[in-house]
């Protein structure tokens, strides 16, 4: 059987090697589905390591296959994305980003780092657990529809057929050598709201001559407020209490302080964690944009872009790693974490087979590295990238032990 120790003593070995793989990813980033030099890295590091793999699925991913004792037995995937953001980065560290504008504020690189170590380490194990780890570096998880469906379609989770999958996600608001984990609920699904109001413009002094798109728009916000946004967790149609967001960040009207424009578009997000809910209130939104723009005799229209469904971790195989994590980690650096609205497009395969997305700690404060992702000062401790290996590692012998 396979000991903390060993994986520990693993991750030791290749740590300086995942550190230079982690710096050189984020000192090169790529934008969704544009991983081309980001995914021929990876390549070169797995045929270093002897990992066989397939490219080319949805262009930029990648499929590595591990193949312990009695391969047929089962087989567990691992994801890993690959894509950065479009931010322009103000840290300062040697490994800054060097593409301009463009940043892995989202700790992809470190999620890609993080797995390939894994895999160093399950490939040097692979005569000591059973079954097959198939390993997916997967493009655009940033962007709809999201690389993880896209990679579904490909057959990821076929040939051999996926039994069970694990991914990472780097934490800030934990400390780097903790770990989290949430069963159950734990992300929502996310869709993108795009409203455009078409009213009459003219002449702001001459009321009587247009029909100001601005104010339609504000009513139909108003009432949208008013049922959806005063509570995020409203009642569904089953009477269960469902965490529920709507929220709009943007409205551009094209006036002025004396012009009514003719149009105005406005774009937000809706978050839940209920399919049938979710389409309830697809049908509410419109009928709100339907019923308004009717009172005020102009069209308008409400375009839903269906994004990621709610991410859910299967209860029995959460509870097993969070256990492991606890034997690897400790108990004091193993945390249940609460619910979260923010979407991932892991989410997908949750929704197929039995699977444990969970967080890895990544913040030092003594260091100062504290932001949050998505932001331009994002970092994370680098010591962090050793407790992910290792941690992935053993989660993985764990489910694949003799």
């Amino acid at each position: 059987m396979i000991s903390a120790e060993t994986i520990r003593s693993l991750s030791q070995k290749y740590f300086n090697k995942v550190v230079e793989i982690r710096q050189y990813l984020h000192k090169h980033p790529e934008l969704s589905f544009r991983e081309f030099e980001t995914s021929k890295f990876i390549q070169k590091q797995l045929t270093e390591a002897g990992i066989p793999f397939t490219t080319g699925h949805v262009e930029t991913g990648i499929i590595a296959l591990i193949k312990g004792t009695d391969s047929e037995k089962k087989t567990l995937l691992l994801r890993a994305d690959m894509d950065a953001l479009p931010i322009n980065e103000k840290n300062n560290a040697h490994y800054k980003s060097c593409n301009e504008g463009v940043m892995h504020a989202c700790g992809h690189d470190a999620h890609s780092a993080t797995i390939l170590g894994a895999a160093f380490i399950l490939n040097d194990l692979k005569s000591e657990w059973e079954g097959t780890v198939k390993i997916m570096f997967q493009p655009g998880e940033e962007v709809l529809p999201g690389g993880s469906s896209l990679m579904i379609k490909d057959g990821v989770l076929e040939n051999p057929k996926v039994e069970k999958a694990l991914a990472l996600h780097v934490f800030p608001s934990l400390e780097s050598g903790k770990a989290g984990f949430k069963s159950g609920m734990y992300m929502a699904s996310t869709d993108e709201l795009y409203l455009t109001v078409k009213g009459r413009g003219g002449h702001a002094a001459m009321p009587a001559e247009y029909i100001n798109p601005l104010i339609i728009a504000s009513e139909i916000l108003l009432q949208i407020n008013a049922e959806f946004m005063l509570s995020n967790s409203l009642n569904g149609s089953a009477g269960e209490s469902i965490p529920t967001v709507v929220a709009f960040g943007k409205i551009e009207g094209k006036g002025a302080t004396n012009v009514i424009p003719d149009i105005v578009e406005v774009e937000g997000t809706f978050r839940t964690m209920n399919e049938d809910w979710r389409n309830q209130v697809h049908q509410q939104l419109h009928n709100i944009v339907k019923n308004i723009s009717s009172k005020y005799g102009v069209q308008s229209q409400l375009r839903i872009e269906r994004g990621y469904p709610f991410l859910v971790n299967d209860a029995a195989l959460t509870k097993t790693c969070f256990a492991a994590a606890q034997e690897y980690l400790g108990i004091n650096n193993v945390e249940e974490l609460p619910l979260r609205m923010t979407a991932e497009d892991f989410a997908y395969i949750t929704q197929k087979v039995p699977s444990c997305f969970f967080r890895l700690g990544t913040a030092n404060k003594e260091k100062g590295i504290t932001s949050g992702v998505h932001t331009a000062t994002f970092d994370i401790d680098e010591n962090a990238l050793q407790t992910g290996m290792g941690l992935m590692a053993w989660l993985t012998v764990n489910e694949l032990k003799k």
